[in-house]
């Protein structure tokens, strides 16, 4: 793959990718990801810490019917999951497992839920193009306490500088190995103009938010995708793509859920 190309930030999206020569998200597309010697696959946040479902009971993840996690989600219902649609295009709702509240991925704690529905923005193409939303409906309620979404009068949580939270079980640096268990990070959003400086015309201010510290260090990676960008108790963005993984200049690229808000409560 040209160096040139960005990477998804999932995994089932870095295979995609490496099989069809599309543009995928992190700085250089990757071929499916490789055991290593602990089982595990890919990586976690980059500049991340352990975090808890207990603090963040809202944050979820996908995995494939035998248990091997590759995007992340948000709990916005008890029964609803919003993440990204890259982490579900081409994908049967039956062949999808949302696990709740476990930290560890080699444990057996929390709940896995089966999807029932699985609804994509319809005018979802491509992650450089916007419309990365996806809306899953479970098979059952959850105990889990959801998240509120930002809607259109929380322009102010979008402001530059503000601080917000990751989290997610994917990579740990770019290239890395996957993380075993939950891992948080604080990062700025950064204005428009400095994205776009990052990404020229792939970036769309309408669709689209940034978030990352200018020295870079601390980042979503491969095997983030879907999960929450968290900004006043809010969920504000879902992690969607971006050129390498915590590189100095070069935020992470969200979807802006408010753009999506109205859509987003259609489904619940």
């Amino acid at each position: 793959m040209a160096a040139t190309l960005h990477r998804l930030r999932s995994w089932l999206g870095a295979a995609l990718a490496a099989a069809t020569l599309s543009m995928a998200c992190v700085s250089v597309a990757e071929a499916a990801p490789t055991p290593t010697t602990d089982g595990e696959f890919g990586v976690q946040i980059v500049g991340g810490t352990r975090a808890s479902t207990s603090t963040y009971p809202w944050v979820v993840y996908l995995a494939t019917s035998s248990g091997f996690q590759y995007c992340g989600g948000t709990l916005v219902a008890p029964n609803k999951v919003v993440t990204a649609a890259h982490c579900t295009e081409g994908d049967s709702a039956s062949a999808v497992r949302v696990v709740a509240g476990r930290d560890d991925k080699n444990s057996t704690a929390g709940t896995v839920a089966r999807v029932t529905k699985i609804w994509i923005h319809p005018s979802y193409t491509d992650v450089t193009r916007g419309y990365d939303v996806s809306v899953l409906t479970l098979d059952r309620n959850l105990s889990q306490t959801p998240i509120k979404f930002a809607t259109s009068a929380d322009s102010a949580l979008y402001a530059a500088g503000t601080s917000s939270t990751i989290l997610g079980w994917g990579d740990t640096s770019s290239g890395g190995s996957a993380s075993r268990y939950l891992l948080k990070a604080t990062v700025p959003l950064t204005s428009n103009s400095t994205c776009a400086s990052a990404y020229g015309s792939r970036f769309n201010a309408t669709h689209m938010v940034c978030a990352g510290y200018t020295q870079g260090g601390t980042d979503t990676c491969q095997g983030d995708s879907g999960g929450p960008l968290v900004a006043g108790g809010k969920l504000i963005g879902i992690t969607s793509w971006g050129d390498g993984c915590a590189d100095p200049g070069i935020p992470g690229v969200y979807a802006r859920v408010s753009t999506y808000a109205a859509q987003i409560q259609a489904q619940l």
